[in-house]
């Protein structure tokens, strides 16, 4: 094949990806917990809205 990996050059300029990937690498543990807030939040809204719900079923 003429597109093999070893006879294609290296690209000279990161891609936007590798840009992102590299700005994003040291906020990671920031959006983990972000993300965890955010799933904590959802579940407590949840629960809390079961049981309303659960509550005026029964009433």
């Amino acid at each position: 094949m003429h597109d093999s990996p070893e006879s294609r050059p290296a690209r000279k300029d990161p891609t936007i990806l590798h840009r992102f990937v590299r700005w994003a690498r040291p906020r990671r543990r920031a959006a983990v917990g972000l993300l965890l807030r955010g799933a904590c939040y959802g579940l407590g809204s949840g629960a809390a809205g079961l049981a309303t719900f659960w509550v005026q079923s029964r009433l």
